[in-house]
């Protein structure tokens, strides 16, 4: 694999991995238009570690609130913001690990991978968040956060299993079903994926391990550190963003990119 397809790749999968846009979308349409081959399972595993480090590192202090929870839960303690916290990513992961693990095992994951599919689901969802971001209510905030509105959006997440739905963009739409804010509905919605890029990472790296080496590790780590320089600008901006400007720029490009994924699937 060149140097120039790994960074691309690496950054284009930091980038979309948090904005609404759906990251396996544009990977479909990477190739197509460079003409390179798949960059293979080592590679999905080493820009998930980049993009994850970037946002425990956006998030830290939310990260380290989450942590100092989990000895209040295991000793069966909700009674603190922070396990709360804890218990309410804990929950809203469930749903998404018991159902991507079934997908995985079975092998349907890999026959959801078309262009087609992907297509009608950046153009399907995206359009979804652009309803229920211009008609839902903006009164909660992450203070508000609770275990049912957890297990909720850990139900809303689990729709990312579909290839181009994009798990951001679809916790998202779950955040401003239930009235959260727009900054306040993606905070939660990053601090969701932590701990499922963990185990889908998790789940991934036992095919990678046993097929490794030392340039597929080189090659690892140069995705990793681009993955995670990408993903770390693009959560900066979106959050940013955020404070001033709602969804719809990124839903307009979602239509845009859904729209020629089924002219290439359809043609």
């Amino acid at each position: 694999m060149s140097l120039i397809h790994l960074i691309l790749v690496a950054i284009v999968q930091g980038i979309t991995e948090f904005l609404p846009v759906s990251s396996s979308g544009h990977l479909i349409l990477l190739p197509g238009l460079t003409g390179a081959n798949d960059q293979g399972l080592a590679i999905d595993v080493a820009v998930h570690v980049g993009t994850l480090g970037a946002v425990v590192l956006y998030f830290q202090s939310d990260v380290k609130q989450a942590l100092s929870g989990v000895p209040h839960v295991i000793r069966g303690r909700i009674d603190t913001p922070q396990a709360r916290l804890a218990l309410g990513l804990i929950i809203a992961t469930i749903p998404t690990v018991i159902v991507g693990a079934i997908l995985y095992l079975t092998g349907l994951d890999q026959s959801l991978r078309s262009v087609a599919v992907i297509g009608w689901a950046m153009l399907g969802f995206g359009l979804l968040l652009y309803w229920i971001d211009q008609t839902g209510p903006q009164t909660k905030q992450v203070s508000d956060w609770c275990l049912r509105d957890a297990m909720i959006m850990g139900l809303w997440q689990m729709l990312a299993l579909i290839p181009g739905t994009s798990r951001s963009g679809i916790t998202i739409t779950g955040a401003r079903k239930l009235g959260y804010t727009r900054e306040d509905g993606a905070r939660i919605a990053m601090l969701m994926s932590i701990p499922t890029i963990l185990a889908s990472g998790v789940l991934l790296s036992i095919d990678v391990i046993r097929d490794a080496d030392a340039q597929l590790a080189k090659d690892g780590a140069i995705a990793a550190a681009f993955a995670f320089v990408s993903a770390l600008l693009a959560l900066n901006l979106m959050m940013r963003l955020l404070r001033s400007v709602s969804f719809t720029p990124y839903v307009i490009y979602r239509v845009i990119v859904g729209a020629i994924l089924l002219l290439i699937a359809y043609t």
